[in-house]
């Protein structure tokens, strides 16, 4: 439906379909629509539950190299093979099927169109599953006269999960072999009976009847027995399954043994006698057997023999003397283990060379008269009495030894297993077995040598991809050593079973023997690496080696072995980083996380040691380093992943920089200054190391006791400068210079001082020093203190000194008071600081208007909010705008006098005064 002309279709048995394990499947595949040749080929392969994306090639019509391993074998022997039904149409045959076959089959046809168009393959599922079909009957050697009745009973049951129906059928043998067997009364699998077209009268009137008896029971009933029903009767029960398409499939049939029915005419004159030369034998004698037939005018009459051990049918021999042998019989009697022949027409002979306990039992020989030779219908048939046959067992001679060379092996290394046959005097065949530990109880064949030499391998072991080429070696002493030179895993472990069988003609003689051995998981042999270095501890500029010492219950130089190494810098800033690996093939590879590494280590290796050296060690290879060990099984093809692993112990490496020599001047100093002039306080470095350089941070600590140093300004050891936060300002930054006047003496230099500058001065020295990769911090030194002292001047100012304490609601804006009290001179300039701290013993500037009225906000968060008003000559008070939680606190006031002594002249300060404090507290919005 919705295809065009000339549209492929390939179309194949719909699934899914469910068979017996072992039986012979055929599925049908066939292509429509195409263009090219009309013999069109055919490619068949499997996706197996296992793998159900992996296409698994099966056989081609076309490339015989187009099965995979696994098929190769069976398709090479016809197991499988492709019957071409016609020149678009095939069948797929697998003769025996088997679990492994189960799986998503797909039919694919090569392209011959001129363009590609429509499909090109088909699938379909087949299912494997149990024959639980079983039919049994009883052998039985039966003699009845004409007009009696026989019942016959057949037992048939099955056990499938899937819905199936049974037929059983009822069959007479009679003539030259199974090809003329007759139908007798057939239950079909529709529940319809059907006689054969020879019983179909009788069948009619009820003379011949079937009956079920229960679940398995039927019975075949026959009314008068005739002499035409004399033969070898026997049931056969199939199995039917309906597939997808509708169709029924018979899925298995099953055979019993056969009754023999001999039927004697009434009035009729024979006699049969059997008699044995000997019937107590041991192991290898030969038995005869005459079977002696008595009958008036004997030589002008015709008979058909039949010999029976244990009411099975052995041999016949046909009124022409034509000898047919049953198939069980057929091989040994072409090796001339068995012989029966026609001596003539009342005598006839069965021999049985080298006889086993196999032949043990009971025999008889049934004589049928026919009218002409090839007629099926007897005249009349006797059957012989039985006669004994007691075989007794002979003392073998053959005995066997198995042992290993090989009982404790890892994965890669090879087993050598010995089977040792002594005393056998005849050819020998042996069989190797495995039983993996896994799976106890499920033996397998590893491989078989027939007694011409001939080596047959089991199918786990017939790729030599994966264990190698399996050796199965026999030596003149009677040995049989059998070698897997590539062990895979613990799989291969378990017992090995020599199964030794010696030949004689007829008759065999089998003798077993186990050993075990023991496949060990790498990762369980004590694979273990031990980290160590001669030194912890090494100067700037040194080597130093690690060395990483590996040991393990197997033998490291035989296996594919590679090491890393780790390294975690200290302090610790996450994970160890992979320096470098060296791999089994001997290379090396580096990776990027440490790049510095490459080019000044050194790897070693000897035996189970792998070194680490590392030139010129710097402060940046201090820390922690460790090795991994990585180890796979010996012989493997490709690198998968390690069977074993392991990590070292960590081993620290400490890198000890020169030792610091620095000195600096600790000596206390005091300076006193008067307003507005310039001053210098000094670092002096007493010692250092050649070469070194030096960073200077000044820092000063305010007048009040407990005061936090503040950094005024740091040098580095390349002349960078960085100002503290409290001396950022550009009008700070003008003020306060580093300056370096000799190779070991540094200043501080302070224009324009002023009372604010007051305090304990002091440097603090670094030394730093290029080494190999990058400067260094040797040490550092701090200075003596230098104070630096205001001159008061005999002139003074009033301020009002009064403390107050006063509230404001946050939002709101607030003014805080600084009068100046008293005249002053008409040529002076005024400059105002105002301060502020949490409390009164840890106060900042929050602003300077300075004498030429230019204002200065060390904190510019706050320039928008603080606002000085200077309404009347005297009043510098400070109003701070939209009061917040932070402004609390306490509030002070400095007002400075200054004069300048002549025109060109520096301005000198002539007075100065503190106001009292202002705690000023903040309330919260809406808070009454």
């Amino acid at each position: 439906a919705g295809l065009s002309p000339g549209q492929r279709v390939v179309t194949v048995q719909k699934g899914p379909l469910y068979r017996v394990r072992g039986s012979h499947v055929t599925l049908w595949c066939k292509v429509s629509g195409y263009q090219g040749p009309a013999e069109q080929n055919f490619q068949w392969s499997i996706y197996l539950p296992s793998a159900p994306e992996r296409e698994v090639q099966i056989v081609s019509t076309v490339d015989p190299s187009f099965p995979y391993a696994i098929y190769a074998q069976r398709v090479h022997s016809r197991g499988i093979y492709v019957e071409r039904v016609q020149g678009d149409a095939v069948l797929l045959h697998i003769t025996e099927l088997q679990d492994r076959d189960a799986g998503e089959y797909e039919c694919h046809t090569p392209n011959t169109d001129e363009r590609y168009f429509g499909s090109y393959s088909a699938k379909t599922n087949l299912s494997v599953i149990a024959d639980t079909l079983s039919a049994s009957m009883a052998h039985q050697v039966l003699t009845r006269a004409e007009g009696e009745a026989v019942e016959l009973t057949c037992e048939v049951s099955k056990s499938t999960t899937q819905h199936t129906h049974l037929s059983v059928g009822w069959y007479r043998l009679q003539g030259a072999g199974e090809n003329h067997a007759e139908e007798v009364l057939t239950l079909s699998k529709d529940f319809v009976l059907r006689p054969g077209p020879s019983y179909m009268q009788r069948f009619l009137v009820g003379d011949v009847r079937l009956n079920k008896v229960g679940n398995a029971t039927y019975k075949l009933f026959i009314r008068g027995v005739e002499l035409s029903d004399q033969g070898q009767l026997y049931c056969e029960a199939a199995e039917w399954i309906e597939d997808p398409d509708e169709t029924w499939k018979d899925i298995s049939r099953k055979q019993t043994g056969r009754t023999s029915l001999a039927v004697v005419s009434q009035g009729r004159d024979l006699s049969v006698d059997i008699a044995a030369v000997k019937s107590s034998l041991s192991e290898g004698e030969t038995l005869q057997l005459n079977c002696v037939v008595g009958a008036q005018k004997s030589s002008s009459r015709h008979f058909q023999v039949l010999w029976f051990l244990n009411s099975v049918e052995v041999a016949r021999v046909d009124p022409h003397g034509v000898l047919i042998w049953e198939a069980e019989y057929k091989e040994r009697a072409k090796l001339g283990q068995l012989r029966a022949f026609k001596q003539n027409n009342t005598v006839y002979i069965l021999t049985i060379y080298e006889v086993g306990l196999k032949d043990n039992g009971m025999y008889h020989c049934s004589v049928s008269e026919v009218k002409i030779p090839g007629d099926f219908h007897s005249i009349q048939t006797n059957l012989s009495s039985g006669i004994q046959v007691n075989v007794q067992p002979v003392e073998r001679r053959m005995h066997l030894s198995v042992s290993t060379s090989t009982p404790r092996v890892v994965p890669g290394e090879a087993l050598i297993l010995l089977c040792k046959v002594q005393g056998a005097t005849n050819p020998v065949s042996v069989q190797w077995w495995h039983l993996p530990p896994q799976h106890p109880g499920l033996w397998v064949l590893v491989a078989t040598m027939d007694r011409d030499g001939t080596l047959t391998l089991g199918s786990t072991y017939e790729d030599n991809r994966t264990r190698g080429s399996l050796r199965l070696e026999k030596n003149n002493s009677g040995a049989f050593t059998l070698v897997i030179p590539n062990t895979l895993d613990e799989g291969d472990g378990g017992w090995y079973r020599c199964k030794a069988t010696e030949w004689s003609r007829s008759q065999s003689w089998t003798e077993e023997g186990e050993t075990a051995v023991t496949v060990s998981s790498m990762a369980g042999l004590g694979l273990q690496a031990t980290l160590r270095s001669r030194i912890a501890t090494v100067r700037h500029g040194q080597s130093f080696e690690l060395n990483c010492q590996v040991s393990a219950n197997y033998t490291l130089e035989e296996v594919p072995v590679s090491v890393g190494w780790f390294f975690q810098p200290s302090p610790p800033t996450g994970p160890y980083h992979e320096l470098v690996w060296v791999l089994p093939s001997g290379t090396v590879a580096w990776r990027a996380a440490q790049p510095r590494f490459q080019g000044k280590a050194q790897l070693t290796k000897a035996t189970t040691s792998f070194g680490l050296r590392i030139h010129n060690a710097v402060a940046a290879e201090e820390g922690t380093y460790q090795c991994e060990v990585n180890v796979w099984r010996r012989n493997t093809l490709t690198l998968g992943p390690p069977v074993a692993t392991t990590r070292s112990n960590a081993v620290g490496i400490k890198v000890v920089l020169p030792e610091s020599k620095l000195r600096v001047a600790t000596k206390e100093s005091s300076l006193e200054f008067a307003g507005g002039a310039d001053t210098a306080i000094e670092c002096r470095i007493m010692f250092a190391q050649n070469n070194s350089q030096f960073a200077i941070t000044w820092y000063l600590l305010p007048p009040l006791a407990d005061a936090t140093p503040l950094q005024i300004v740091r040098a580095d050891y390349s002349g960078i400068l960085e100002y503290g936060a409290e001396f950022s300002s550009p009008a700070q930054q003008s003020r306060f210079l580093s300056q370096r006047v000799s190779s070991n003496v540094f200043w501080l230099r302070i224009l324009s001082a002023d009372p604010r500058d007051q305090g304990r001065y002091y440097c603090l020295v670094e030394e730093w020093l290029w080494l190999v990769d990058s400067w260094y911090k040797l040490g550092e030194g701090a200075s003596g203190r230098t104070t630096l002292e205001f001159k008061l001047p005999e002139h003074e100012l009033h301020l009002e000194k009064t403390n107050h304490s006063i509230s404001a609601r946050e939002g709101e804006e607030v003014t805080l008071h600084c009068l100046l009290q008293g005249a002053r001179q008409p040529t002076t300039h005024l400059s105002v600081t105002w301060f502020w701290g949490e409390d009164s013993s840890h106060i900042r500037t929050l602003l300077t208007v300075r004498r030429d009225g230019s204002i200065e906000y060390p904190r510019e968060s706050l320039t928008g909010r603080l606002h000085l008003r200077h309404p009347t000559a005297g009043d510098f008070s400070l109003t701070l705008r939209s009061v917040e939680e932070g402004d609390a606190g306490v509030y002070r006031c400095q007002v400075q006098e200054w004069q300048q002594q002549s025109e060109g002249k520096n301005w000198t300060l002539q007075a100065l005064a503190h106001s009292g404090y202002t705690q000023l507290t903040t309330i919260p919005p809406g808070n009454t």
